[in-house]
């Protein structure tokens, strides 16, 4: 089981804090941690000692250059990369393989930056995939389901279409209307925006803004700099496989305390 603590936005992970005055509301707890995870690639260490707990409802988005170990992190955390040492669970179910991962993965949904969907189906065939073989929900209320999240993203008008058939940002908002389709507690967003055109990203991003108000918890590797600074509960900054330094987004953007996160967001937000 985790040893939960209670954080507040901009707390340093893992302190433990005052117990709570009588008849104050418990502090939401944390639905995701990570206990000293480290993850090799052969001789390469990709995670170094990631220690990291996300509370029932937080959005966090994850910076940090290309080769930080963002993406890794998240793929960790539904085993779709398997970590090398340390402990990570999902609602107190451990990661691991093993019939647990069946309902690891039945609470964390995954959107990927090359879209991933299956092009010898359908967009509404794509979505109800995941409800009837994973939830074991019937063909019917999975299209009814299916629909609903494809008017939700924008796209409902596309949904007999093959994925050939539709431009990047629409095939992404696919990708989150499937997603969300198995009704999971967890989003892990692996840099949505990278793979498309600078006038597509604003259509996903906003479909994101939405669902950051609707209380799934979500992480976001993104190199979307304003959108993390505006949408974000905790800005994370990644280096080297390490966690260098988190915060709330104003303190992180405004005011780093880390001479390399200074010096990251100097490069960045000067271009």
């Amino acid at each position: 089981m985790i040893n939960e603590t209670r954080t507040t936005q901009g707390t340093t992970q893992g302190t433990t804090l005052p117990p709570l005055e009588a008849g104050l509301p418990e502090a939401p707890r944390a639905i995701i941690s990570l206990e000293g995870v480290n993850k090799y690639y052969g001789d390469f260490h990709a995670l170094k000692n990631i220690d990291l707990k996300v509370r029932e409802g937080e959005v966090v988005a994850i910076l940090g250059p290309s080769g930080s170990g963002k993406s890794t992190l998240i793929r960790c955390i539904n085993h779709l990369e398997a970590y090398s040492a340390g402990d990570i669970y999902v609602d107190s179910v451990r990661v691991q393989p093993g019939p647990e991962l069946i309902e690891v993965r039945k609470d964390v949904g995954m959107v990927f930056q090359s879209f991933n969907l299956f092009p010898n189906m359908t967009v509404l065939e794509n979505v109800t995939l995941g409800p009837i073989r994973v939830r074991g929900m019937s063909p019917g209320d999975a299209q009814a389901r299916a629909k609903e999240l494809l008017e939700k993203v924008g796209i409902a008008e596309q949904m007999y279409k093959y994925p050939s058939a539709l431009s990047g940002g629409q095939q992404q908002r696919v990708g989150i209307a499937r997603a969300l389709a198995n009704e999971p507690r967890v989003l892990l967003f692996d840099e949505p925006t990278s793979a498309l055109d600078p006038e597509m990203v604003g259509e996903v991003l906003d479909v994101i803004k939405t669902l950051a108000g609707t209380g799934v918890t979500m992480l976001l590797v993104t190199h979307e700099m304003g959108f993390a600074r505006h949408v974000a509960d905790r800005v994370i900054f990644m280096e080297a496989g390490q966690i260098v330094e988190e915060g709330a987004p104003e303190q992180i953007f405004s005011a780093p305390q880390e001479d390399r996160t200074r010096a990251f967001f100097q490069s960045v937000l000067a271009h």
